[in-house]
């Protein structure tokens, strides 16, 4: 069981360096102006995790640490929604109460669609 907590650690770092570094790419091609990076990344994150709990259901004997490395671990530190919260604030902070609106609507309706296409794509056939 120890070795879980591990898998996970190793995965949140991966995760957090791969979100870090997405986030620097989208401040430099999109600004700074809308929270762009935090969307996209949850976005991503949850597409991806439907994908590895889509697979995880469909392939017999699938690695429990494989489940726990990826989907705790990577995703988990990728996934941003304690940013998101904070942009949330920031963005009514400074008067954008429409942009924290969109933002809000678009980062739950759009990670989670996220999540059902790629569960659906592991569903319809091998990727």
């Amino acid at each position: 069981m120890i070795h879980h907590f591990f898998l996970v650690g190793l995965g949140g770092a991966i995760g957090s360096m791969l979100r870090y570094g997405a986030s620097i790419i989208s401040i430099k091609f999109l600004g700074f102006t809308f929270p762009w990076g935090t969307l996209l990344i949850n976005i991503l994150g949850s597409f991806f995790i439907g994908i590895v709990f889509g697979l995880a259901g469909q392939i017999q004997n699938f690695p429990e640490n494989i489940k726990i490395f990826m989907m705790v671990g990577i995703l988990g530190g990728f996934t941003t929604f304690s940013a998101f919260s904070l942009d949330t604030v920031l963005l009514f902070e400074k008067g954008n109460a429409l942009q924290a609106l969109i933002y809000i609507i678009g980062s739950v309706l759009l990670s989670i669609s996220a999540t059902f296409i790629g569960l659906m794509l592991v569903k319809a056939g091998p990727i």
